[in-house]
């Protein structure tokens, strides 16, 4: 089986790439500071000085890496879909099983950070900045969508076809909104709606499952 990180993401909007492990480390902390910062303010509370100075930077440093808010928040966006399918694919590898089980391990991957991850439970993939800066171009669910496409389709016998693809982004949008709804008020998650969320994936893409899955 190929390997699976070749899927991940790389489209973090970082000005600068970074070429030297110091300025990898830089990004690193002020992604790290940016994350800790809206679990405190909330997205809207985010601001580039608040970063600078939380993480003992300048300004001027923030800008070189990042030329707005909406580009920090975008970066840290793909960092988040980038440790999600990285746990995914580590979590699938330790434990195969059916791929409508292993459906069932990836909304409690998510499930889990959103409890642990700093960050995540309000940002997520960067749907919210999609949805408040439309460019056309950008849909954090539809790109994991393709992501787990591109992966199940590796690891099984599944349709590479528009219609599957379609109908895993429905899942996706639909569990997406119930994992949200579970966390917006328990922060450890009403398991209540993480239930349904995983009755709705598997509603949606049982019409795909062969008999020997």
């Amino acid at each position: 089986m190929k390997d699976q990180t070749a899927l991940l993401p790389s489209s973090a909007s970082v000005r600068t790439e970074p070429v030297q492990q110091r300025s990898s480390e830089r990004i690193t902390l002020l992604l790290d500071t940016a994350a800790a910062l809206i679990d405190e303010k909330g997205i809207d509370g985010l601001t580039t000085s608040d970063v600078a100075a939380r993480s003992h930077s300048s300004v001027g440093v923030v800008y070189r890496y990042f030329p707005n808010i909406q580009s920090l928040l975008r970066a840290l966006a793909a960092r988040n879909m980038q440790r999600f399918l990285s746990a995914v694919f580590v979590t699938i590898e330790e434990n195969p099983g059916g791929w409508l089980s292993e459906l069932d391990a990836i909304l409690d991957i998510y499930a889990d950070l959103t409890r642990s991850e700093p960050g995540f439970r309000a940002l997520h993939f960067g749907g919210v900045i999609d949805e408040r800066f439309i460019d056309g171009q950008t849909n954090a669910n539809k790109e994991l969508a393709t992501n787990l496409v591109q992966f199940l389709t590796a690891r099984y016998e599944l349709p590479q076809t528009e219609e599957f693809e379609l109908d895993l982004d429905v899942a996706i949008e639909i569990a997406s909104a119930l994992m949200q709804r579970a966390f917006r008020i328990d922060r450890d998650g009403d398991e209540r709606y993480l239930a349904k969320a995983r009755i709705v994936v598997r509603e949606v893409l049982e019409p795909y499952r062969r008999e020997d899955q």
